[in-house]
């Protein structure tokens, strides 16, 4: 069979959505703010489903700001750690050159963590209810952010001959995975499905800790799954046992995840602010 005549065609949309003059907003940009305005209204969706509420609408405007430093900083962060410490342990300057691109989903949720910590020990929320919305809201930022790694041509995946490859324009001339559609399809539309069916039509909510477990396990194995067709970082390569940094990273995200739904399960029902 001749797979390449039956490859998907990447559509080649313009990385720029907007541009008026020597101002240009970028689809990724345009991705952060859907992520960050979605999960503000959709957590807002849930506590009015799921009364009664933990935050308000003062407290969901205040949260914006924490989870956004907490995203940005410690997904740079992460990313300087993690993917490319000998560089910029010789450029230190280069840390701060945001648009220079280099952003670590697992440091960006350690920092997010730290930053909801500080939020709830400031607003005087508990925190496990906290973050279980939290992780509720999380895929939708998952999901529009790979649909923008797609759109940038980035992150693709690794050689294939099969009927689901195309051409990125930065892959050289091979048939590669489309990965980043796998992880918006599986970290976000999937892992959002089913946080939303726990949340709103169980008690999970009732069981702090849970749902962050849930997510902890789910994003980290759908990442484990993806990783063996996503083209790992050219100056990493694989690791120990043939494995990404990526997958590697999320191994202890998994048994976290795991031990969150045991420890919550075991802990039992507890009252809603526990």
């Amino acid at each position: 069979m001749n797979y390449a005549a039956l490859a998907l065609t990447f559509p080649n949309i313009d990385p720029i959505a907007i541009a008026i003059g020597p101002l240009a907003i970028r689809w990724y940009a345009l991705a952060y703010i859907a992520g960050i305005m979605g999960a503000w209204w959709y957590i807002g969706w849930i506590e009015r489903k799921r009364p009664p509420a933990l935050l308000n609408k003062l407290l969901r405007d205040d949260m914006i700001v924490y989870g956004v430093l907490g995203v940005v900083l410690g997904g740079r962060l992460g990313y300087t750690l993690f993917y490319n410490l000998p560089y910029y342990l010789e450029h230190p300057l280069d840390m701060l050159k945001m648009w220079n691109g280099g952003m670590s989903f697992h440091g960006g949720t350690l920092g997010v963590i730290i930053a909801f910590f500080v939020f709830s020990r400031v607003k005087k929320i508990p925190y496990l209810g906290l973050m279980d919305r939290i992780c509720c809201a999380v895929p939708i930022g998952l999901f529009f952010g790979r649909l923008a790694n797609f759109i940038n041509g980035e992150l693709y995946g690794r050689m294939t001959d099969s009927e689901f490859g195309m051409v990125f324009p930065h892959g050289g001339p091979f048939l590669r995975h489309p990965s980043q559609l796998y992880e918006a399809a599986l970290e976000g539309a999937v892992l959002f499905v089913i946080l939303f069916v726990l949340a709103v039509r169980t008690r999970a909510l009732h069981y702090p800790s849970l749902l962050s477990g849930v997510f902890l396990l789910g994003y980290g194995t759908a990442r484990f799954m993806v990783e063996f067709v996503r083209e790992p970082d050219e100056h990493l390569g694989l690791l120990n046992a043939g494995l990404s940094m990526g997958q590697w990273l999320c191994v202890p995200m998994i048994v976290i995840g795991c031990g969150l739904i045991i420890w919550a399960l075991r802990r039992g029902k507890k009252p809603r602010f526990d």
